[in-house]
């Protein structure tokens, strides 16, 4: 397997309610070639890493074509977990319709892909669990009369490619129930905005973990003016996440005991934390992964690991804070380089984070012209990928 996605799919109150998780041999769909094929490279995923793992115990959607459906590979999957998609592409057969209401009838849910009203779908639309919509390729015009055509139906409404926020707020008032799509991470930045008051002091702590030597005394100060983001520090620092073999009660004994390399992780997390409260969730999910993915990445790539640790996690802060990066970019400690590659000048300190960017975007000829450059196989980045979901998981149960 060449490539592995994992997109959001929010409901109305922000929360994440699934992941759609994209599996890749190729710039291909999941589900595609001989059925021996098919079945082989779900079940080494499935085995492998789990979709349980991969979509955080929620909701898994999975594209599927016809003969997946019909040959019933799709049973290698939880059905109390997975969601199988239809593309619209896909032939609409009786075969294909009686085994949609065999695989409902064992527990699996099922979703029409880039869905656009069409008589003849009828028979599936009644099936269907969710009905998700291209919210760009569709106009206004054509999503109102797809939703008289749909009305009655008890599917619910999923906006798909919503990638701001007008195009989430519109969604909404069209009574879409679910949204698929990077709006939560691309806020309107407030121009001429300073860093909020109650941020400065992260910002200075920022500062002090970038010393070669950390002055302890100093952090402990900063510390205790921010409660939360030592009770979050130390509740991390005593998880087994850290493997900590005492209680640790002070921000000098977490030093003492975890050493610096690892205090400044932990206290990085906490901090992005801090700095991510009162913003969806996901936003720091995604902090997380790109965090952990740069820093096991960088070995592979003659990088700093540390350094990118820090570039990974800080590269959605504007979202966080609603400030440009050019506005933080002089706040954080990182070296010229770093600070260019969270700007989004195309440099090798950025090259990790670049793929992971495509990646998200399911640009895969993106990543592979970042896979060519460094030299690399697409297998390692991968790899290195979903120990950073994994990974993300069992901090995030801690972080917030």
């Amino acid at each position: 397997m060449r490539y592995l996605a994992r997109e959001p799919i929010m409901d109305l109150r922000g929360h994440v309610h699934g992941y759609e998780l994209l599996f890749r041999s190729g710039p291909v769909a999941f589900f595609s070639g001989d059925g021996d094929l098919a079945t082989c490279t779900m079940l080494d995923n499935t085995l492998l890493f789990g979709l349980e793992k991969l979509a955080g115990g929620l909701t898994a959607f999975i594209n599927c074509t016809n003969e997946s459906l019909i040959e019933r590979l799709v049973d290698v999957l939880p059905p109390s977990m997975t969601v199988l998609e239809i593309r619209e592409n896909q032939e609409l057969t009786p075969g294909l319709i009686d085994a949609c209401r065999k695989l409902k009838a064992v527990g699996f849910r099922l979703a029409l892909d880039d869905f656009v009203w069409n008589p003849q779908l009828e028979p599936l639309v009644h099936l269907a669990d969710y009905i998700k919509v291209d919210f760009r390729q569709n106009h206004a015009a054509a999503r109102k009369e797809m939703r008289k055509h749909l009305d009655g139906i008890s599917a619910a409404m999923v906006a798909g490619k919503v990638e701001t926020q007008e195009e989430y707020k519109e969604a909404r008032a069209e009574g879409f129930t679910f949204f698929q799509g990077y709006y939560f991470c691309r806020p309107t930045l407030l121009e001429n905005r300073k860093v909020p008051a109650n941020r400065v002091s992260l910002m200075g702590i920022l500062q002090l973990l970038k010393d070669e030597s950390l002055n302890m005394r100093k952090m402990a100060q900063l510390m205790k003016r921010e409660f939360s983001l030592t009770y979050r520090l130390l509740r991390l620092v005593n998880s087994p996440l850290y493997g900590a073999r005492q209680e640790i009660r002070s921000i000098e004994a977490a030093l003492l005991l975890v050493g610096e390399n690892a205090f400044r992780r932990i206290a990085m997390l906490a901090i992005t934390s801090e700095l991510c409260s009162g913003q969806p969730v996901e936003l720091l999910r995604m902090a997380f992964v790109r965090g952990r993915f740069c820093e096991l990445g960088a070995a592979l790539c003659a990088l700093d690991s540390n350094e990118q640790y820090l570039l990974g996690m800080l590269s959605l802060l504007p979202a966080m804070l609603r400030v440009s990066m050019k506005q933080l970019t002089p706040l954080l400690p990182l070296r010229e380089e770093v600070r260019e590659a969270l700007k989004g000048t195309a440099n090798h300190e950025r090259s990790l984070l670049q793929w992971l960017e495509y990646d998200e975007n399911r640009d895969w000829e993106g990543c592979d012209a970042v896979v060519q450059t460094l030299g690399l196989a697409h297998q390692k980045l991968l790899e290195c990928y979903t120990e950073a979901v994994v990974w993300t998981e069992d901090a995030l149960r801690l972080a917030v």
